[in-house]
């Protein structure tokens, strides 16, 4: 799936109406049960599904939801084949990583610039709370957590979902422009409007540059991570000179 973030011209995502239904009566109630298919080859488990506008909202739990374009779905499967209590258990918690991974995908974030936020939101701690009231690792204030459909700040996998859907409406909103719609984050989009682009206050500022520079810095060890691999594969399958007698 593409990318939002591009530092320019940005393409939007594309969305298309999809029919309401839930998941199959006859599927049982247990988490991961049922699972969605992704255009990117991701697969989401839920135990239900609604319709809200162009988007689907996948219930992971009886309580919490994450929303995606509904045509970046593509099928669903029910597995309504007993499952052996050992399979029933809860599965080990995903990492932060893992969960800024899927939410970047999902959202069609750069997982790396989700990184950059969070390092500069709350040094990746999942239970920091700002003076403002902010909370978790992308630091979502309450009343925004809840537009986006998140229960509990404090659960990664939500807060971090939420707050890449937050993004990616930024992104959209200025275009594909990362400093106005971290200004945006940071200090509202009522502040951008007013300011016609990244408002004055120092704070703001400093944060915005923080995170282009952290996310500048991740893409660079990337690139040199890969061109290394690259020079490492070319030189183990090039032949040694042959030597003269």
């Amino acid at each position: 799936m593409r990318k939002l973030l591009q530092f320019g011209v940005l393409a939007l995502l594309a969305t298309s109406a999809f029919g309401a239904e839930n998941c199959a009566s006859t599927a049982p109630t247990v988490e991961g049960r049922c699972v969605a298919q992704l255009a990117n080859g991701f697969e989401i488990p839920h135990v239900r599904r609604e319709i809200s506008g162009e988007s689907v909202r996948l219930y992971v739990s009886a309580a919490s939801y994450t929303e995606i374009p509904a045509s970046q779905i593509v099928g669903y499967q029910a597995d309504i084949t007993p499952l052996p209590i050992e399979q029933v258990a809860t599965p080990a918690p995903l990492t932060i990583d893992q969960h800024v991974a899927r939410a970047g995908e999902v959202n069609g974030v750069d997982a790396d610039f989700i990184r950059s936020v969070i390092r500069a939101e709350s040094n990746a701690n999942p239970k920091a709370v700002s003076r403002k009231g902010a909370q978790g690792l992308m630091q979502l204030m309450p009343a925004t957590a809840s537009k986006l459909g998140v229960k509990d700040s404090f659960d990664p996998a939500q807060n971090v979902n939420g707050g890449a859907q937050f993004l990616r409406e930024l992104l959209e909103k200025y275009h594909g422009d990362a400093a106005k719609a971290l200004a945006a984050y940071n200090a509202g989009p009522q502040r951008v409007q007013q300011y016609h682009g990244v408002p004055p206050f120092r704070e703001t500022r400093l944060y915005v540059a923080q995170v282009i520079r952290d996310y500048n810095r991740r893409k660079a060890a990337a690139t040199k991570s890969t061109t290394v691999k690259k020079k490492q594969q070319i030189a183990s399958a090039t032949p040694p000179h042959p030597t003269g007698e």
